[in-house]
């Protein structure tokens, strides 16, 4: 059948992950495995329970495993000891380089030294790797030099463009540190001024992680003038991120803004609201969406996003990412199971007949990477 042919295409499609993080650089230890699979709670698992028994957990044990030379499904405690009797470096070359990636567009903001960075990425999976800049990363360490308050929007924006030579994308976690429901508009430098001295100037010490909302929208838009293109995480999140406060039509303001609307913005994993990121590709023309991340949490329920994620938005608009960080079964099940479920979604849609198969490929095409490497002008 038609949709069998397509499966065999998209098994074999080159992906751009254009939002991912490192494999895990060293050896770890079993609770840091899992508590490395819960995306909400940071604390180690319970004894009463495993991060195994999960949707995820039941994808490791079903795609992983066979990459690790052992069954399908098999049992936990089996898994961890072949993966112990490996080692972490042929385990995350086995695993990358399986994915079937051309190239990561790499996050280099958060846990940098647990995680390969952009280099070690390249060594382990053969394959090219690029760099997105994390704006707070770049206030903060502003703010660790001591800069004065005067000086803070013009030191931001010229450590800006130093920062992001050779980058393809800048990245903002506002969503986790103040939330959408914020004034997003551009701040005056006045205001900025004043907002910087209560952070870097205030009495409560040096300062720490930036969330005052002036300087995550002041940055927000100093990379709007630096014109790359700006990722923002969107959806689901850690438990310090109010969920509720980052659904993506809250940045209905700052995306009707024209200076915005000159460069690509790209909604991050977006999931549960990921049709509402699909319906802002299609009203903002620079508006683009993923829906990595969820996809290994729901595991075999990844078709199911796959297909909602497809019903509204233009196929020229969406992207392909894993956002895996840390075990390196978080970036090959990205791609396993993305392409799992696009297969069986196109497929069953080529062989009832609404689609043909060749509109199926280009759409598979333009998800897997074409759309990502128009964007961040990949060669």
């Amino acid at each position: 059948m038609p949709g069998a042919d397509l499966a065999g295409y998209v098994a074999s499609v080159p992906l751009v992950d254009h939002h991912v993080h490192g494999a895990f650089a060293a050896e770890i230890t079993r609770n840091t495995f899992e508590v490395a699979l819960n995306e909400g709670c940071p604390e180690a698992v319970p004894p009463w329970m495993t991060m195994m028994d999960s949707q995820l957990g039941f994808a490791i044990r079903r795609w992983c495993a066979p990459v690790l030379d052992l069954p399908p499904h098999v049992p936990a405690d089996v898994y961890w000891a072949r993966r112990g009797d490996l080692g972490v470096a042929e385990v995350t070359s086995r695993l990358l380089r399986a994915a079937g990636v051309s190239d990561w567009v790499v996050d280099t903001g958060y846990g940098p030294d647990t995680v390969l960075g952009p280099d070690a990425m390249t060594a382990a999976s053969g394959q090219r790797a690029h760099v997105v800049v994390r704006l707070e990363s770049i206030a903060e360490r502003l703010a660790a030099e001591g800069v004065a308050a005067s000086d803070y929007a013009d030191r931001f924006r010229a450590r800006l463009v130093e920062g992001t030579a050779g980058a393809l994308a800048v990245k903002s976690i506002l969503a986790y540190r103040c939330g959408f429901a914020h004034d997003l508009s551009r701040p005056s430098d006045d205001a900025v001024q004043d907002a910087a001295g209560r952070w870097v100037e205030g009495d409560d010490g040096p300062p720490g992680r930036l969330v005052d909302p002036v300087l995550l929208r002041f940055g927000l838009h100093a990379a709007v003038d630096r014109g790359l293109p700006i990722q923002l995480h969107t959806g689901l999140g850690d438990r310090d991120l109010d969920l509720d406060k980052v659904n993506p039509l809250l940045l209905l303001d700052f995306l009707r803004d024209r200076d915005v609307a000159r460069v690509p913005v790209l909604l991050l994993h977006c999931y549960p609201y990921h049709r509402e990121a699909a319906y802002l590709a299609q009203a903002f023309p620079h508006v683009y969406f993923d829906v990595g991340l969820a996809l290994n949490h729901v595991g075999v329920r990844s078709a199911a996003v796959v297909a909602e994620a497809l019903e509204l938005a233009p196929f020229a608009k969406q992207l392909y990412s894993s956002d895996a960080w840390g075990p390196p079964e978080l970036h090959y099940l990205g791609a396993a199971l993305w392409r799992r479920a696009i297969g069986q979604t196109l497929g069953r849609w080529v062989d009832d007949g609404d689609w043909h198969l060749g509109d199926a490929r280009r759409v598979v095409d333009m998800v897997a990477g074409d759309n990502a490497r128009r964007v961040y002008g990949i060669d």
